[in-house]
């Protein structure tokens, strides 16, 4: 018996170990497409702190990636982004396209896109999305443009990044 409660906590442990610590982040990837002139995006979130997020803004039982899920989904998605992801283009506030969405085990990928710029001096990306409700969210902007890669790690007390070029 005693050591049937050693097996017990053996097994515990370590499973409280793994769940006691969660790491908040996104990663919004911005890539200007020269021959295109646009700037296309790609943002990522956890579904299930999108879910908490949006179910805290009013919107419940949305059944994020199940037969369920709410047919509006992608209406809601673009409300919260257009809300909480701006881009500043040559000085200028810059409105995306919402392309779509797509599931990828617990990640959703959403696919925006800026069209119509014909040259790119300077971007200002603007990223408060789940910083509301987690502390230390970290929003990872990694943008490039023709050869010029740079990184940004936006935080809830630094939501901005400028890039000129």
């Amino acid at each position: 018996m005693k050591y049937q409660k050693y097996l017990l906590l053996l097994l515990i442990v370590p499973l409280l170990a793994f769940s006691v610590h969660k790491y908040y982040i996104s990663l919004c990837e911005v890539e200007y497409v020269e021959e295109k002139q646009s700037v296309q995006i790609i943002i990522s979130h956890f579904i299930d702190d999108l879910e908490l997020t949006l179910n805290n803004e009013g919107q419940k039982n949305l059944f994020l990636t199940t037969d369920k899920e709410v047919k509006n989904s992608n209406e809601i998605f673009e409300t919260y982004l257009n809300k909480h992801l701006k881009f500043t283009i040559n000085n200028k506030p810059a409105h995306y396209q919402f392309i779509g969405k797509e599931y990828d085990d617990d990640l959703v990928r959403f696919y925006l896109e800026i069209p119509n710029i014909q040259k790119l001096n300077a971007l200002e990306i603007e990223n408060t999305c789940l910083v509301k409700d987690f502390e230390d969210q970290q929003n990872i902007i990694k943008i490039k443009v023709k050869k010029f890669n740079k990184t940004f790690y936006l935080t809830k007390s630094n939501v901005k990044g400028l890039l000129k070029f």
